[in-house]
């Protein structure tokens, strides 16, 4: 029978979360205001320029995408809007596939194994 959470485990729960989510906005705060100090308020790519008003649309990028290396230079970051952060982070994790031709782990289910047995005329 599983075991039901307490009062007290939730609560712990819903602390250790809450804290994590703190943690998390306070450093990304610590590195978005250094950031936005630095660089002027233009995406990096396409060169879209902000202001007061929409400056929720641009974002840090970590340029080698490791969030805790955030150098007081900003040499790592670079601004970017919404839609080029997402476009660079589809790049970089269509650079972690396998190139073509390169060997993968094969499947094993073939779904169309007798196919040709069965497109085949009977001989009459």
């Amino acid at each position: 029978m599983p075991m039901m959470k307490t009062g007290s485990d939730s609560e712990r729960l819903d602390r250790v979360v809450a804290e994590a989510r703190r943690r998390r906005e306070e450093r990304e705060r610590g590195y978005r205001e250094r950031a936005l100090k630095l660089y002027p308020w233009v995406c990096g790519r396409c060169a879209r320029e902000f202001s007061h008003e929409n400056l929720g649309e641009l974002t840090v990028h970590h340029r080698d995408h490791n969030h805790d290396n955030n150098p007081p230079d900003g040499s790592n970051w670079e601004l970017l809007c919404i839609y080029c952060h997402d476009i660079e982070h589809s790049r970089y994790l269509e650079a972690e596939r396998p190139e073509r031709g390169e060997r993968r782990d094969a499947a094993t289910f073939r779904p169309f194994a007798g196919l040709g047995a069965l497109l085949k005329k009977p001989e009459r």
